[in-house]
């Protein structure tokens, strides 16, 4: 007979997973799959010692994963966009018109601005980090800002690109795991989203108004824009393409069919304007494009994209949702979880749980996807008995778990980036401006119900909660 998991059991395979994890990211240096698999084996023992059957174990991680399948789909059209998108010229023009607008007095909100774009249209914060992220920390050196700064820049800039990109693997996963529609989650984001980057900006304004007058360091710049012109056909109207995608994204229309749109244009814009061949488009789709200009940040940041660049996403969202789907057929996180709602009775306190909850996962395991995908399966349906619409949920665990997951200096986001620019975790995290930000705006629209969007589920499916009070109307 089955029964409820008691708190210490429930702990077990966080704590499992917070080994494994802490484990590979100063050890091993192996990734998060064996984490990952630890703590569903973790949980596998709890399972069978509280009475459940291996079948049903099993079964919970087929339904874990085939809540990620939406999202799998669109993972493999992102690795075509971004090979197509590079081949096109589509993504060179927009590195070299970002890179004209460098200005010295105007250094840190430039690296804030242009990174974004990039990793807005890139889908990845960490391609902007490792190639126009070592571009801007070698400029910004040469004008005698500090290392932790300039990386603080960067990292915000990337990470407010990576939020609302409908490229970015994790703004797909988190409205996948809530039943959400990706268009409504990215327009839902642009609440916390712009007036946090807007107050990023200014803050790396007044940071940077007081810049050393020496001399910026431009011949990397002007390499890298030599580079791009001699490799691609660099001309504004390829900026159309981006802004199509935004378009499409404003129109509402439905995600998997627009994106598949936005990469065979990409494909076709290849062929006609830079004159690559067919195959070479079927070869960067699948591929991804391979850039041999000679000049090591060109080729750093070109040589990316394919449907094969996925593979290793892909894998980690299943790893993920398979431990998702256990831990919640199993009652472990719900048990952890019950204890926090029973505390909650306002919609404030609601989504500040769930991005107190998402810290904790991102504090214990250092991943990315894992701090996203458990409280957003964990939360749907308490968000749905309390008609509020998902998409609150989606955008709350998207700025604890996509952005300040940074703020954890062993997350695998934070290790990366401090390997990449050289800047140490905990020198550059008080510089993250954006992370901190976007987690503050959040939680005052939670208690003053600004953007809180209400929305009736059919719950007839959904089991209530024992021993959660019911929520009080924000104003």
């Amino acid at each position: 007979m089955k029964k409820e998991p008691g708190i210490l059991l429930s702990i077990f395979p966080l704590l499992a997973l917070v080994s494994a994890a802490a484990a590979t990211l100063f050890f091993w240096k192996a990734g998060m799959f064996i984490p990952l698999i630890t703590g569903i084996l973790a949980t596998a023992i709890v399972g069978l010692v509280i009475g459940f059957k291996w079948e049903e174990l099993q079964g919970s991680l087929v339904n874990g994963v085939s809540k990620a399948l939406p999202a799998v789909f669109i993972l493999f059209i992102i690795g075509t966009i971004v090979g197509t998108w590079i081949l096109s010229g589509v993504i060179p023009t927009l590195i070299h018109y970002g890179l004209l607008i460098i200005n010295p007095k105007l250094f840190l909100p430039t690296v804030v601005l242009t990174t974004g774009i990039i990793a807005i249209t890139l889908g990845s914060s960490f391609t902007a980090i490792a190639t126009i992220g070592l571009a801007f920390m070698a400029v910004g050196q040469g004008m005698d800002f500090s290392p932790a700064i300039i990386a603080g820049a960067i990292i915000s800039g990337a990470y407010f690109g990576d939020k609302l990109s409908p490229l970015s693997d994790t703004t797909n996963v988190a409205p996948a795991m809530v039943d959400t529609n990706l268009f409504a989650h990215i327009r839902h984001m642009l609440w916390d989203t712009i007036p946090a980057f807007i107050l990023t900006i200014l803050l790396f304004f007044f940071l940077g108004f007081r810049a050393a007058t020496g001399a910026a360091a431009s011949e990397e710049i002007q390499n890298i824009m030599a580079g791009l012109q001699n490799a691609f056909t660099i001309h504004p109207l390829l900026l159309l393409i981006p802004i199509f995608t935004i378009f499409l994204m404003i129109k509402r229309y439905p995600a998997i069919p627009s994106l598949v749109i936005v990469s065979l244009l990409g494909g076709l814009i290849a062929v006609v304007v830079q004159g690559n061949s067919i195959s070479e488009m079927i070869n960067a789709m699948t591929s991804g494009y391979k850039s041999a200009t000679g000049i090591q940040a060109i080729d750093s940041l070109l040589t990316r994209g394919g449907i094969t660049s996925m593979l290793s996403t892909i894998g980690l969202v299943i790893a993920a949702t398979a431990l998702g789907g256990i831990l919640e057929e199993t009652g472990i996180f719900k048990r952890i979880i019950k204890s926090m709602l029973t505390k909650t009775r306002s919609t404030g306190s609601l989504i500040l749980s769930t991005i107190l909850s998402t810290l904790v996962v991102g504090f214990a395991s250092g991943a990315q996807f894992l701090a996203i995908i458990l409280p957003a399966r964990a939360f749907t349906n308490v968000y749905k008995e309390r008609g509020l619409d998902t998409k609150n949920l989606s955008r709350s665990v998207e700025a604890a778990g996509t952005v300040g997951i940074n703020l954890v200096p062993w997350s695998v986001p934070a290790v990366f980036a401090g390997n990449i620019l050289g800047v140490s975790p905990a020198a550059f995290i008080p510089f993250v401006f954006f992370a901190y930000l976007v987690i503050i705006i959040n939680i005052i629209y939670g208690y003053t119900g600004i953007s809180i969007s209400k929305k009736n589920y059919d719950l007839s499916s959904v089991t209530a909660e024992p021993n959660v009070k019911p929520i009080e109307q924000s104003v």
